[in-house]
């Protein structure tokens, strides 16, 4: 990191490393599943719709003045103090869901590395998953994480592997003829798809929780959103292409939390599975790390601001323990007890929901055309996204369904709670004082 704070090329790597860290390990095999060969304009989709909430973050950044957060958006443009801290929490539960994500697919990969299943009857998976958790949580406590120059470095490794996975796999998919558009297949299955694949986009917005440590932030933090948007989207694109024409439908059913790895095979043997599920490893570890990392400072500062229970502060040190002792259990609680369907879609849901309402929020404060139609494109299009991810879950997989309405369910019932404890308090002082 430069004296002056991280420069361009750092801060762009922070985005694409954050969203290209483990989603695109991780949710792959799941949108895959759902769109088939048209998995790449899932991703497309995905991928403007987080533009246009980028368009709106930086836009509302700036007419707070710079150096602000989304909660403080929400505070300023609509006065509300209880919205700004319900995005904020909704913000922390959607890390959950993602670091979950992340763990259940170093899991995955783990142990079809290693090749075992189970360990005296008891699955190796959910197991793995736990401890990596564990594993970062004690790290993180300990002060360990990642300065931004070794994130560059980081981000360099994963994305030449994946653009090696990607020009190799299309070269050879272009040379046996089996490159296809998919749009034969057209349907509502690329809609929901581009829903699941939202969380692949998670990432970049953390550069607005952390502009103190930028040079030039307002100039640097919107070009590099704009710049690690459009280089996710082109790796995933390239990612979705070669996993869906190369590897059938029915063998990335069976392998979905390694659908990536697999697709290798076709072009580089089980050398290429296992350098991608070493990656995929190296990957969706050090997302899981970094997004924890942040997660606990962003909730360190909700509840500096009483928005978060004032007990979980813990002990005064520049370590958030406490939070970061109760963001780990829920990680490991969502991937004990959660599918990756569900998991995935949940995660997704609370950024569509945060993005959509960041672009609608910047709508309202349009002034020109391009103020109006990118923000308006962007909130409509998370609408879009989100009816069609529940419908289509209502209908095809119930189950995941009832799970995931369930926890928005139980957050939204929380947080309404939490930020209503104060008026009920103070009525009931009211009533005693009347007795």
């Amino acid at each position: 990191m430069t004296d002056g704070g991280l420069n361009l090329t750092e801060t762009v790597s922070m985005a694409i490393g954050g969203m290209v860290g483990g989603g695109i390990f991780a949710a792959l095999g799941v949108v895959a599943v759902t769109a088939d060969t048209l998995a790449w304009f899932a991703f497309v989709v995905a991928g403007l719709i987080a533009a246009c909430a980028g368009y709106s973050f930086v836009r509302l950044n700036r007419l707070a003045g710079g150096n602000a957060g989304p909660m403080t958006y929400v505070e300023r443009f609509t006065g509300s103090t209880t919205l700004a801290g319900m995005v904020g929490w909704t913000f922390v539960i959607g890390y959950v869901g993602t670091m979950s994500l992340y763990a259940f697919a170093f899991g995955g990969y783990f142990t079809e590395l290693v090749g075992v299943a189970n360990v005296a009857g008891v699955p190796l998976r959910p197991l793995i998953s736990v401890l990596v958790v564990g594993i970062f949580v004690a790290l993180n406590t300990a002060g360990a994480h990642a300065s931004g120059r070794s994130e560059e470095l980081l981000v360099g490794v994963k994305v030449s592997i994946l653009l090696v996975f990607g020009v190799a796999g299309v070269y050879y998919g272009f040379t046996n003829g089996e490159l296809v558009t998919g749009f034969e297949h057209f349907g509502v299955g690329p809609v929901v798809a581009g829903g699941l694949a939202f969380v692949a986009f998670e990432g970049w917005e953390l550069l607005f929780f952390d502009q103190d440590s930028i040079a030039n932030p307002e100039r640097t933090v919107r070009n590099a959103v704009y710049i690690a948007i459009a280089a996710a989207t082109g790796l995933y694109v390239l990612a979705a292409v070669v996993t869906t024409d190369l590897v059938p439908l029915p063998v990335i059913q069976r392998n979905a939390d390694t659908a990536l790895a697999v697709a290798a095979r076709p072009f580089f043997g089980q050398a290429g599975f296992v350098l991608v599920a070493i990656a995929a490893l190296f990957s969706t570890a050090s997302a899981l790390n970094a997004t924890l990392f942040s997660s606990a400072r962003l909730s360190k500062r909700m509840v500096a601001d009483d928005f978060l229970p004032n007990r979980l502060r813990g002990a005064t040190g520049d370590e958030p323990t406490r939070l970061l002792v109760v963001l780990g259990l829920l990680t490991a609680a969502f991937v004990l007890v959660g599918s990756l369907d569900a998991i995935t879609s949940f995660a997704s849901l609370a950024f569509i929901t945060i993005f959509g309402g960041m672009s609608a929020l910047a709508f309202t404060q349009r002034e020109s055309l391009l103020d109006t139609v990118i923000p308006g494109f962007g909130a409509v299009g998370a609408v879009a996204a989100v009816v069609s991810l529940l419908s289509h879950l209502l209908s095809t997989e119930f189950d995941t369904f009832v799970v995931v309405v369930a926890l928005a369910v139980g957050v939204v019932a929380v947080e309404l709670l939490y930020f209503e404890r104060e008026p009920i308090a103070r009525e009931l002082r009211e009533v005693e004082d009347s007795l």
